[in-house]
């Protein structure tokens, strides 16, 4: 696997200050991507031992608060291959960091409908990675005022919570939390409190991830 570049200070792919890998290799080639020279699996540098020792030594300071994978898309078959190794031992190191990763695949329909079945080191490397941001960057669903995402359609999935579940559970932004009471609904926008019209009901939970 080759890699296009290492933020070591990132705060705009994950919450807090992070660590971010933007590995080489894509095959989705979304309308108006913001890195499209990183769908060439061939672009940048190779992704060696020296590769992972410098992201760990990144990750050191107790003000990071993990590691997030993008690129490119780090979900791609060889990437998968080559990212094992790296995630396995962020997690043995700082059990502590979260670990986030963008894919443009969906999660049900790629990576549990045959990625996870199919694919020799999915499970587990699913199983390192704290919160998954899927789906493809539709240029016609572009918000800017979402958290940590471009487009509309794309979902912020907390990994252990909805393999564990059977169902899909969602990360939502601090400043979103939900108050229930038996005659009113409540929520929390940018720490005000409004009420909400009594035909919706979704509610959103803080999740600290």
């Amino acid at each position: 696997m080759n890699y296009a570049d290492i933020k070591q200070y990132d705060v705009a792919n994950g919450p807090g200050v992070r660590v971010s890998l933007f590995v080489s290799g894509c095959t989705h080639h979304c309308k108006e991507c913001f890195n499209p020279e990183t769908w060439d699996f061939g672009y940048g540098k190779p992704f060696t031992e020296e590769t992972i020792k410098e992201i760990i030594g990144y990750l050191e300071p107790s003000y990071i608060k993990g590691l997030t994978l993008l690129g490119g898309d780090p979900l791609e078959h060889c990437n998968q291959i080559a990212l094992l190794p790296l995630v396995k031992r962020v997690k043995e190191v700082y059990p502590e960091k979260n670990l986030w990763c963008y894919t443009g695949y969906d999660f049900e329909k790629d990576v549990k409908g045959y990625m996870m079945k199919e694919w020799e080191g999915t499970r587990e490397l699913l199983s390192y990675i704290d919160v998954l941001v899927d789906g493809e960057f539709e240029i016609e669903k572009k918000n800017l005022k979402l958290a940590f995402r471009g487009s509309s359609n794309q979902r912020i999935i907390l990994v252990q919570e909805s393999l564990e579940k059977g169902q899909l559970k969602l990360w939502h932004s601090a400043y979103e939390k939900e108050i229930m009471t038996k005659e009113k609904q409540y929520f929390f926008i940018n720490r005000k409190i409004i009420r909400r019209p009594k035909e919706e009901k979704t509610v959103l939970v803080r999740e600290n991830i």
